[in-house]
């Protein structure tokens, strides 16, 4: 999955960019997790 990084720059999207999995993994944290977060909050708002 992880490869040793051989770039020129070694940057935060170069480490993503080793796999397709690094990414979907980001991906999923970033966007996702926040998501169900805020529906939580916006039901619970709801609810009230």
């Amino acid at each position: 999955m992880i490869e040793p990084l051989t770039d020129v720059v070694p940057s935060f999207f170069a480490v993503l960019n080793q796999g397709p999995l690094t990414l979907t993994i980001f991906l999923h944290t970033v966007i996702i997790l926040p998501m169900f977060w805020i529906y939580k909050q916006e039901k619970a708002k709801l609810n009230k």
